[in-house]
């Protein structure tokens, strides 16, 4: 009985015991596919969306008396930070202004990575600039 289990101990290891064979496949290597996925993730990097573009459609749109916007993502148009200064805002909710700024900005929010609305009634941001 030794002897059969020893044989059953040897051949269920055999595979994690064998000299590693050298193959030209590396874990790390880097396919057709992932080099397509790239380049069209740095393509979207120059997505067109500028703090200009973003200002113009809030003004417009929201009549917002005040818009600030700050490229957080160092110009690429990937990560924007804005403070809107809004008569459309009184007696909303945060969360029913923000739904209102993302709904003015739906095709430029698809095309960033990161974006920070804070938005004030005229009223608040009288009061925060005192």
């Amino acid at each position: 009985m030794y002897s059969r289990t020893s044989t059953l101990l040897s051949r269920s290891c055999r595979y994690f015991l064998r000299t590693p064979v050298h193959q030209s496949y590396s874990p790390f290597s880097v396919s057709a596919r992932s080099f397509a996925a790239v380049n069209a993730a740095m393509a979207d990097a120059t997505n067109g969306v500028t703090a200009d573009l973003i200002k113009a459609k809030l003004t417009d749109q929201l009549q917002a008396q005040h818009v600030e916007i700050e490229d957080l993502s160092g110009g690429c148009g990937q990560a924007f930070q804005a403070v809107i200064v809004s008569p459309q805002f009184e007696k909303k909710t945060m969360l029913a202004r923000h739904r209102l700024v993302n709904a003015a900005l739906k095709a430029e929010i698809a095309a960033i990575h990161a974006w920070t609305p804070k938005c004030y009634t005229p009223e608040q941001w009288q009061a925060l600039q005192q």
